[in-house]
């Protein structure tokens, strides 16, 4: 049966079930992961993008990726425990190894193109602060919002629903603060786009960040339009 889109399905929701869906909004810079949890049509008009060619297109691809994607794993219908460990594993794993090796190179860059490149500074400033929210907040979902979630699905009571409420609302803020930054390296960048002078590095350090944030979004896209909603959605009427 062919997926039906439209203007009033929520951009999150669309991913949810179609995951290639994610690549043409990249492609249209529409935010599917902190912005994820609104209608399509709203996203298109800010954009002033023609709602007809966008869903003609998502459309299309739909059918040319429906039989290819029969063996992609549906997250939405996996135990909490499973996704969990799959962010943890694949997002979080790939942050702890990629920061701190990417740290480098981004100084470097600074410091050798920075007075041709004063917009390097800025670039600098911020990956240094989203290193700094990433993995402190990696940590606190490893230590304290997981471990919570899991052991609510065994003590579905009225006093830890208000509290998950919580651990939610304060998870998503972060990935907001997350998704805003690597949203402003985009624009500083013009899109990771290095100058024609620019040196491997250079090239380099821009062609990792962007690798940074087609992660970045689909860890948090895992979280806010999957895991999270399901967790208050499926535990609300049992408490």
């Amino acid at each position: 049966m062919e997926k039906m889109f439209t203007e009033q399905s929520f951009i999150g929701e669309i991913v949810t079930s179609f995951p290639k869906a994610a690549d043409l909004f990249k492609t249209y810079k529409i935010d599917f992961c902190c912005g994820g949890n609104r209608p399509l049509g709203e996203a298109l008009k800010e954009r002033n993008l023609t709602a007809e060619e966008i869903l003609k297109q998502l459309t299309e691809l739909y059918k040319q990726t429906s039989n290819s994607n029969k063996n992609v794993k549906n997250w939405s219908q996996a135990s909490y425990s499973e996704l969990v460990d799959h962010i943890i594993q694949k997002h979080h794993r790939y942050l702890a190894e990629e920061l701190p090796q990417l740290s480098p190179y981004v100084t470097k860059v600074m410091r050798v193109h920075g007075a041709r490149h004063p917009h390097l500074l800025q670039i600098h400033t911020l990956y240094n602060q989203l290193k700094t929210e990433l993995e402190q907040h990696t940590i606190k979902e490893e230590i304290e919002s997981f471990p919570f979630i899991l052991q609510f699905e065994e003590n579905r009571t009225m006093e830890n629903y208000e509290k998950m409420k919580q651990v939610v609302a304060d998870l998503v803020q972060e990935h907001d603060t997350a998704g805003d930054i690597i949203k402003e390296i985009r624009e500083i960048t013009s899109d990771f786009t290095p100058p024609q002078d620019a040196c491997k590095t250079y090239q380099l350090v821009y062609k990792r960040l962007e690798a940074l944030e087609t992660d970045l979004f689909e860890h948090i896209h895992l979280e806010n339009n999957i895991l999270f909603p399901r967790v208050l959605a499926e535990n609300s009427v049992n408490v």
